[in-house]
């Protein structure tokens, strides 16, 4: 995704650093704290004294304690101390990669490695906006601009991480760029200045290559802007809003990052390459009486977004989003009322500058109790006459959200807690499409492959894919899982048992081994569940958790492809792996330039045993998108995802005896158990 430099200026310059401040005792899992990003700044420069005007901290995050050390805390908190708080650093020293662990209990490195191998860490605010600038006083660059007619003053440039398409030597830390023209819309992505490469080298930060290869008309800025303030008539029907009231206050409580809901406990964290990590997921039994956990830890591992155009300026275009870009790190201010609804709370985070110094992100989370006027369960018994017997309960749930705006794109991205026990995540696709400039003007006068719709005069949306990972570590009633697939089989009746001529039934095979729970979705009916064989239910059953997909889309690009032998973890919509703490980026760690040697398709290659073993369920979704002229200027949000639900997880129905919300008040009346008043 390209990254332009006054949206990435406007982002940077918002981000206030924070000043040290006292710390209350922490979990061990949460987010680190901005003492804490000063300290690593502090012991790392320190360290490495000579190299102060060579050092940038390219990833900064939680180095994750032992899960066994964070559980034995849980379980005896507060009567232990929790484990060791330590930070996992990737830094450039001296144009090397270093991976550093620091410890804040001994305030030192207990581990420096240099890395050596294929691929570059992920990229900073800072680098990109000083590429993107340097090209603007760049010679070749004004005179191409002249010769189009174009003015400087209205052009913005984007920074584009290059791949890897068999060079058998490293290219260095490069980047492309390319231009954009304004003049008239703030929809830079709509106005390519097409043809027109740079390629940066951003630890010299110097431009080693210029191409002017052709000159291609630029779109037209009439029509692109999508400021509400710049519309004009004729509109659409006008709604009549609104209004999402609490009177008595929100359900859930949030102490520190512990969040508490109905039947729901869990704890939020967030880091610059995921976003929102959702860790201790648990979930009250009201027949046991205790809480019983469901999920150690999710997230969204990778975004692969490849594009399918072959051109020049276009065929590396094939993006890791959050390994190249870091997802988290793209996170924006979410808008109250707009992104949110009125009776959301907001969450703040940080991250790590270039410089390794704190800065805030106000705004990234919201959360929000739903009641969008779904039914959770109902019944309406006519049988029993005179009585007509009807009960309906409302579906409410807990939805935290965090928006990622990875150049062109916006992912919203939700978890939703249900009462019912299962857990929703929804990813959903909307802001703007990536257009390239064209010649065309009209469907009829194309004459060869343009590997895109013509969605208005000189703009062609170029097919593309986007495959989102998500590591869910789940723990179903304890730590020893297994993974179970139950096919549907067909079975045809042969005797005269039965005026039928078949049914179905279930067949169950639990996966021995990694290669065993490997799975592409869509060919055939399965239910997916990961269960606790050491725990039955009284009637035999094997507690457990089931998948439930939604839309399913695999790579269409073949197996030798570059891009896809980067990419080889979405081969697969399923994969099930040993918990390994190491193994949670499904890209690997250097994932600009990577060449897929240490990627889930390669850990999983040992083949291990997952058997009542402590397991991670790795899904990958996904959309093929061709756009439409729908989708022009902005695109319309569009959502998929996934449901981890109960499956024979407990005794009987969890929301049996769940009461409904006792009176809904609306303005100037109130509708209770005896009816509207």
């Amino acid at each position: 995704m390209a990254h332009s430099l006054k949206i990435l200026f406007f982002l940077f310059s918002t981000l206030s650093i924070i000043p040290l401040s006292h710390q209350l005792e922490q979990h061990p899992l949460d987010s680190l704290t901005p003492n804490e990003f000063i300290r690593v700044q502090a012991i790392v420069n320190q360290s490495h004294p000579t190299s102060t005007t060579n050092l940038t901290f390219q990833y900064i995050g939680l180095n994750e304690p032992d899960k066994q050390a964070v559980l034995s805390w849980l379980q005896n908190h507060p009567t232990t101390t929790p484990p060791p708080r330590q930070a996992f650093v990737v830094a450039r020293i001296n144009h090397q990669t270093h991976e550093l662990i620091i410890d804040f209990s001994r305030d030192d490195i207990v581990s420096d490695r240099i890395h050596h191998g294929f691929g570059y860490p992920s990229l900073t605010f800072q680098e990109l906006i000083d590429a993107n600038q340097l090209v603007l006083n760049h010679a070749p660059f004004l005179a191409a601009l002249n010769k189009r007619g174009l003015k400087l003053e209205e052009v913005v440039c984007g920074s584009f991480t290059v791949g890897w398409f068999g060079e058998t030597k490293q290219n260095g830390r490069v980047v492309k760029i390319m231009c954009y023209y304004l003049d008239g819309t703030v929809n830079l992505y709509m106005r390519p200045i097409e043809a027109i490469t740079f390629t940066v080298d951003l630890e010299a930060m110097k431009i080693i290559h210029f191409q002017d290869r052709l000159v291609v008309p630029v779109p037209k800025a009439a029509g692109t802007d999508y400021r509400e303030s710049k519309q004009k008539p004729h509109f659409g029907p006008e709604l009549k809003g609104i209004t999402v009231v609490q009177p008595d206050g929100p359900s859930f409580t949030i102490d520190g990052s512990k969040v508490r809901w109905a039947n729901w406990d869990f704890h939020l964290s967030f880091d610059a390459r995921v976003g929102p990590v959702v860790s201790l997921a648990s979930i009250y039994d009201t027949e046991k009486q205790e809480f019983r956990r469901v999920m150690y830890r999710g997230f969204v591992s990778e975004l692969f977004v490849p594009y399918m155009d072959l051109t020049e300026e276009w065929y590396y275009r094939t993006f890791f989003d959050a390994g190249e870009y870091g997802y988290g790190l793209c996170a924006v201010p979410l808008e109250p009322l707009r992104d949110c609804p009125a009776n959301a709370v907001y969450m703040g985070a940080y991250v790590a500058a270039q410089n390794g110094m704190p800065i805030e992100m106000p705004n990234v989370f919201c959360i929000f109790e739903r009641n969008a006027g779904d039914v959770m369960w109902r019944h309406t018994e006519t049988m029993i006459p005179p009585d007509l017997i009807t009960e309906v309960r409302p579906d409410m749930s807990l939805v935290v959200r965090m928006v990622s705006t990875v150049g062109n794109y916006d992912y919203i991205n939700d978890w939703e807690f249900k009462q019912i026990g299962s857990i929703k995540v929804t990813v959903g696709l909307t802001g703007l499409l990536e257009v390239r400039g064209s010649k065309y003007t009209h469907k009829d006068q194309i004459d060869e492959e343009v590997y895109g719709t013509l969605l208005a005069e000189n703009t062609l949306g170029a097919y593309h894919d986007h495959f989102i990972t998500y590591h869910l570590d789940l723990d179903v009633d304890g730590e020893s899982n297994s993974f179970v697939k139950s096919k549907l089989q067909t079975v045809k009746v042969t005797d005269q048992t039965s005026p039928r001529k078949s049914y179905w039934k279930v067949v169950s095979e639990t996966a021995k081994t990694e290669s065993d729970a490997k799975i592409k979705l869509g060919s055939d009916s399965a239910e997916l569940l990961v269960v606790n064989p050491n725990k039955r239910t009284k009637m035999g059953n094997f507690v457990g958790y089931r998948l439930i997909p939604g839309s399913v889309a695999s790579p269409l690009m073949t197996d030798d492809d570059y891009p896809q032998i980067r990419a080889a973890f979405t081969e697969y919509n399923v994969w099930v792996t040993p918990y390994n703490k190491s193994e949670k980026w499904a890209g690997g760690i250097y994932t600009d330039q990577s060449r897929g040697d240490d990627t889930l398709a390669t850990w999983t290659s040992r083949n291990r045993r997952i058997e009542n073993k402590d397991i991670v369920l790795w899904y990958t979704l996904g959309f093929h998108h061709v756009p439409y002229q729908e989708d022009f200027p902005l695109m319309p949000t569009i959502s998929t995802g996934f449901e981890l639900r109960p499956a024979n997880f407990f005794e009987y129905n969890p929301v049996l005896k769940v009461k409904g919300p006792s009176n809904v008040r609306w303005p100037n009346c109130s509708v209770s158990s005896s009816g509207l008043k």
